[in-house]
């Protein structure tokens, strides 16, 4: 028997604790190569805990070439973990025909689970709430063609060649326009084309921040931002959400970013950046009343912090009149914006943008030419004509409906599916609704059960960098047809009535044993 020990009150789910355990043991040296491991049903068993959470682990081990199942015969464990601080042998190396040990080169050592790599684990057929994406079945193909063909026959040659790190002016030219249009006040000096949004906090983080620098984030938030600061050895302080129904304290707060723990974290630390998304917040869905973004403003000119607004889902309003952004709200010129095309229209094209003032744009500008030199110029071109011929405000429209209403499919299921004691946000706009399960349960064991009947989602841990909540799950809607999206809820309510009904028998086991004594 393996020499595990579970903590099933830990916000760690059962099966990352069952990983971490085994590799830990292959690391010491107490599981050697060739060792055999109980099946997991076995372990299962000796651990009291359903057969999937083990093979779930397994599943995960495997991946890694730390074990390997053979039919027939067992499991055993085959290499050593990456990060193992020993001599690779023929019998310890998951190397190539040339023997080297890759995952002993690596310039960082660190498997942090990400959101994407559940991605590519989803089964065909099944109703995947993962991720907040647009929906492929509404991309206007047909245009898209079109303009790829007009732009390659009217500059082909320019577009195919080496193109300047601004961006490609017709492109630069079409945004300025639309973003004037909208209200605000900027010059084409203070905008840089980028290879979407993820690229655009990288050139941030490269510009600004060194090890060690803090920087002020929404907790939970979004995956992609713990990353990349995380590998730039950057220390992350989280600001909690309100609104995301696990609010106890203040349970009449208003929905958003918590003001006052954002000014006492100013207090507290000397922060470089805020990095905020005011308008249907991911994973939350919350967003920022136009009172607390002249109140996170006025802290950022009092502190001298700059504003870093993530703009991209701003655009995505189903309801409620739209509220003026960071950026146009800016008299003191603190705020930098992030924008892009990913969750308005095609994120296969990885176009982005930043408005900030000219000097910032001047320094992203020298680090982008080190990144990559410029963004796709056949890219831009094409969404510089899709926006020119007057199709990309009407494709926005068109989706606007057709989010409005899936998302109203989403919230209807929702009440008529989930059991007493779970609670959701309720945005007016966005990809995304986030849920908050009834205190002691946890998303990523419920997933397993809902994967098995065809339903995923993203566990509410893969957003959060501090104080995790593992009761929490996030629902991404855009992506999935209205029919599907009440299936799916139903089997999600179904499955959690039942995990319910089982945490109320155990406690009242528990009790009667107490009792007993």
């Amino acid at each position: 028997m393996l020499p595990l020990r579970l903590q099933p009150g830990s916000h760690v789910p059962l099966y990352i604790q069952i990983r971490d355990q085994v590799r830990a043991l292959v690391v010491s040296g107490a599981l050697r190569p060739g060792d055999r491991i109980p099946a997991s049903r076995e372990l299962a068993r000796q651990l009291g805990v359903h057969r999937t959470t083990v093979a779930n682990a397994y599943a995960e081990l495997e991946a890694e070439g730390l074990i390997h199942g053979h039919v027939g015969r067992g499991t055993f464990i085959t290499g050593a973990a990456t990060g193992a601080h020993r001599p690779p042998t023929p019998a310890t190396t998951t190397a190539g025909s040339d023997g080297v040990r890759w995952e002993s080169l690596f310039a960082d050592e660190r498997g942090e689970e990400t959101l994407s790599r559940l991605l590519p684990q989803i089964p065909h057929g099944a109703i995947s709430f993962l991720a907040a994406k647009p929906s492929a079945e509404h991309f206007p193909l047909d245009e898209l063609r079109a303009c790829a063909q007009a732009v390659l026959r009217n500059d082909g040659r320019r577009i195919l060649q080496l193109g300047s790190s601004d961006g490609y002016e017709p492109l630069r030219r079409a945004l300025f326009e639309f973003l004037c249009s909208e209200g605000l006040a900027a010059r084409e000096e203070q905008l840089l084309i980028t290879d979407g949004g993820q690229q655009s906090l990288d050139l941030l983080c490269k510009a600004f921040l060194r090890p060690g620098d803090a920087v002020l984030m929404e907790n939970p938030t979004y995956p992609g931002a713990i990353a990349i600061f995380a590998s730039a050895r950057v220390r992350t302080i989280g600001v909690p959400v309100r609104g995301t129904g696990d609010d106890r304290e203040a349970p009449m707060a208003e929905p958003g970013l918590d003001i006052g723990a954002l000014e006492a974290a100013l207090v507290q630390n000397r922060a470089k950046l805020i990095l905020l998304t005011p308008d249907f917040q991911n994973p939350t869905g919350t967003t920022l009343s136009l009172a607390a973004r002249r109140q996170v403003l006025e802290l950022a000119a009092r502190y001298q912090v700059p504003v870093v607004e993530d703009h991209i889902y701003a655009r995505l309003r189903f309801a409620g009149p739209p509220l003026p952004s960071l950026k146009a709200l800016d008299r003191a010129g603190m705020v930098i914006q992030l924008d892009s095309f990913s969750k308005v229209g095609f994120p296969g094209l990885r176009v982005g943008w930043c408005l900030a003032p000219e000097r910032v744009i001047e320094r992203l500008r020298l680090v982008k030419q080190i990144t990559d030199l410029h963004t796709d110029q056949l890219a831009q071109a094409v969404l510089a004509e899709f926006t020119r011929r007057g199709w990309f405000a009407k494709h926005l429209a068109r989706m606007c409906k057709v989010y409005a209403a899936r998302l109203a499919a989403l919230e209807a299921a929702l009440e008529r599916h989930m059991p007493d004691g779970v609670q959701w946000t309720r945005p007016q706009g966005g990809m995304c609704v986030w849920v908050t399960l009834p205190p002691g349960l946890d998303s990523s064991e419920l997933l397993m059960h809902t994967r098995e009947r065809g339903v995923l989602f993203a566990p509410g841990r893969y957003f959060f960098f501090q104080n995790p909540q593992p009761n929490t799950l996030r629902l991404g809607f855009a992506a999935v047809e209205e029919r599907k999206i009440a299936r799916g809820v139903a089997v999600l309510g179904d499955v959690l009535r039942r995990k319910m009904r089982r945490q109320e028998r155990g406690r009242w086991e528990n009790s009667s044993r107490v009792s007993l004594v």
